[in-house]
This record gives C-alpha cells, structure tokens and sequence, in this order.
C-alpha cells in the first residue's frame, strides 16, 4: 500500500528536521566556545501568563469540609457563577485562585472561615486573551491563549499558510498598557526553512495578520 503526504505534512516534516539540525549546529557551535548565533536573533522568551477564566469555561468550585457546597459549575455567558447559597459572582477575567478568594469572601456570610479551591475543568478563556489569526492562513480562526504558546504553535493550529499567502510580511499586532504595537514576522522563513529565530513568544490578544502575495 502506497502512502500518500500532503503538502501540509510534508511542510511540518520539513520544519521538524531543520529544527533538530539547527538544535544539533548550536550545540556543535556551543562546544567550540565560539557562538556563531546573534543573540538578538534568538526567540523571544515566552512570558508565562496565568490562565485566565471566560464565558464558557467549566469550574469545579471545592469547599474544604462543605461537601453539599461542592459543585461543578459553568461560566454563564454574562462571565457569572452560581453556586449552592451563592446567586451570582462574576467569575470572568479572573484566575482560578482570585475567583476562589472571593468566593472565600462571599460564603463568609454563611459559613465561618471557608475555604475554597477553583480548578477549570473545561477550557474557552476571556475573550480579551484570545489570539487571532486573519488573512491568509489556511483556516484563519480564534485561538485559546496557553501559556508558553508561541507562533510556530499557532500557525499549526491554523494549519499553516494558505497556497497565495506573503508569509514574511504577516504583521503581528500587539496591544500593551494601552499602546498597540505591529510587528512584521516572517512566518515563510519559519514554516518552509526552520528558522528558529522567525520563532516568536505570543500574548494573549494578539492578532496575526497574514496579508496576499502582490502579483
């Protein structure tokens, strides 16, 4: 039986073997105590952001000997939760333990000194974190945010670049403390060499934008 690769596949290999090599090179390079990579050419260092509640999301909210105040809840689309003695608390935008403090808070008033854990089960995240993909990517979609997630991680979730896109003209657009920022990437370099150095830490929010080749 004769196997058939498609050109997606036969891509993601191709990104596989030249980042094995270039790991192989910086180590050879490494040893010779002569580094021949430029620092400022280096990825960008993943900043670890913590994992922040959406609409959507489900949570297990645990009481610490309450166990009739123990449930499994979803994040209404308003970003609230109800539990047991509890109508309504906002929930979205909030890490699992700030939500869990201020259940602490709320349950106060009915039980004496709680204490409460919050662990999400079922993954959509605030809107605000998504990353977004638009343009010319293969199937150009919004993306849960994960830590450490860079994008290398995104374009294979988005199945890489469509057949007409200008890969290394695709344009990063970053919104931080209020000010926005655009980036060109070189996604081509990236996806067809391996170039490890077009690799790049993404943050919640970001929007990728991968514009048409001019003919």
């Amino acid at each position: 039986m004769t196997m058939r690769i498609d050109s997606h596949q036969h891509r993601y290999f191709g990104i596989a073997r030249a980042l094995m090599l270039a790991a192989l090179a910086s180590l050879v390079v490494g040893c010779g105590g002569n580094p021949a990579v430029n620092s400022a050419a280096l990825p960008i260092q993943a900043e670890q952001s913590e994992y922040r509640i959406g609409p959507g999301d489900t949570l297990q909210v645990f009481v610490w000997n309450q166990p009739e105040l123990t449930v499994t809840v979803p994040v209404r689309p308003d970003g609230m939760i109800s539990t047991p003695l509890i109508a309504g608390v906002p929930a979205e935008g909030k890490t699992a333990p700030q939500l869990a403090k201020d259940l602490e808070v709320a349950l106060a008033e009915y039980v004496r000194n709680p204490t409460v854990s919050v662990m999400v089960t079922s993954f959509v995240g605030a809107y605000a974190d998504q990353i977004r993909v638009v343009g010319q990517a293969a199937k150009p979609q919004s993306l849960n945010y994960r830590a450490n997630m860079t994008l290398l991680d995104v374009m294979i979730a988005v199945g890489g670049l469509a057949e007409f896109a200008a890969g290394n003209r695709a344009v990063l657009v970053r919104t931080q403390d209020g000010q926005q920022t655009r980036t060109k990437v070189r996604l081509r370099d990236l996806l067809d060499k391996g170039d490890i150095s077009a690799n790049v830490a993404m943050r919640p929010g970001d929007v990728l934008i991968i514009p048409e080749s001019r003919f």
